[in-house]
């Protein structure tokens, strides 16, 4: 712990003070006690001549001499002794202050529709398991789930990053299938062509979706005829033949609706999954936690796939859903 109890608040006519860290204090606490460097030194986990360095320090900083040594013992000098009856009493309390407390953290990780199955659950019980710290899913209907007002800590998004003041962490690219209402022409075919779609009427979720008409050629691009708020409305308006959809095949895995048939888009654009927290003032756990789904991720892929991937970056959720696929899930077909 590198927390330090500064000396700028002395009299002025005082001698200058350096800074004095807790582990000052904690080493001579040790020595006080045992008046035995040796001792001490194993007591904190170093070496003596380190301990010895550390209590010169210490010594340096106040300006006084607390302990007095000679070749065969070590005394507590007076200013020793009434340093040693405070820090028994103040440093506890001072350590107990500054101890971080599991079970008051929490970190709100946003998203904006659907956490992906398996290794994302897998991340959040590892995370709640190491640190102690809880893990608040608040899902905002939102474009970038609300982590750039600080409504949440961290954000899983699906497309584009924030424009500025984020660091983002990409999980891997996802593909998109096409969904349509049962009993339409389109839910009848195995697969369609991403240019073939623009001669549909598009059902899009303008708020937190993946797709707008400008991913298509500007001669051929499809008309939307339903704009929505949120990815509830969007499949209800497609469940209700308003035109198609076009999702992330995540959604396909999970049988969302029994009026709603997803099929495959062979050459469609993938699109990108990825973490997003501030660049200041982060949640001191956000990159701790960006760091095990990342891990959660390809250990996922490792256990899937049976040859080797440049990178977190270049595997797509398919390659993780083969492990976490329950069954009776609706296929893509």
């Amino acid at each position: 712990m590198n927390e330090s109890v500064s000396s700028s608040g002395a009299r002025p006519d005082a001698p200058e003070r350096r800074d004095v860290a807790i582990r000052h204090l904690r080493a001579f606490l040790a020595v006080a006690d045992t008046l035995n460097f040796t001792q001490a030194a194993e007591l904190t986990g170093t070496t003596q001549p380190s301990l010895t360095r550390t209590i010169r320090r210490l010594e340096e900083a106040l300006g006084t001499r607390l302990l007095h040594r000679t070749t065969r013992t070590v005394a507590l000098s007076p200013a020793g002794d009434r340093l040693r009856a405070e820090l028994l009493h103040l440093l506890p309390r001072l350590e107990d202050a500054l101890a971080a407390r599991p079970a008051e953290t929490r970190l709100r990780l946003g998203f904006t529709w659907m956490l992906p199955d398996g290794w994302m659950q897998d991340a959040l019980s590892s995370f709640e398991e190491q640190t102690g710290a809880g893990v608040e899913l608040v899902r905002r209907d939102e474009p970038f789930a609300g982590v750039d007002r600080g409504v949440v800590d961290l954000a899983l998004l699906r497309g584009d990053a924030p424009a500025s003041g984020m660091h983002t962490v990409l999980l891997c690219t996802e593909a998109q299938v096409a969904a349509a209402a049962r009993g339409t022409a389109l839910a009848r075919q195995q697969s369609v062509r991403w240019i073939e779609l623009a001669d549909h009427p598009l059902v899009r979720n303008v708020v937190s979706g993946t797709v707008r008409p400008e991913l298509w050629p500007a001669a051929r691009r499809p008309r939307t005829a339903v704009a929505c708020g949120n990815f509830d409305e969007w499949l209800e308006a497609v469940a209700a033949g308003r035109g198609v959809g076009i999702v992330p095949e995540s959604a396909a895995r999970r049988g969302l609706h029994p009026s709603v048939r997803f099929l495959r888009i062979p050459d469609a654009p993938s699109v990108p999954m990825l973490l997003a927290y501030p660049t200041q003032g982060a949640h001191p756990l956000a990159a701790r936690f960006a760091a095990l789904v990342q891990d959660s991720f390809a250990a996922t892929v490792t256990r899937t796939v049976t040859r080797p991937v440049a990178g977190p970056a270049t595997r797509t959720v398919a390659d993780a859903a083969r492990l976490h696929r329950r069954p009776g899930a609706l296929p893509v077909r």
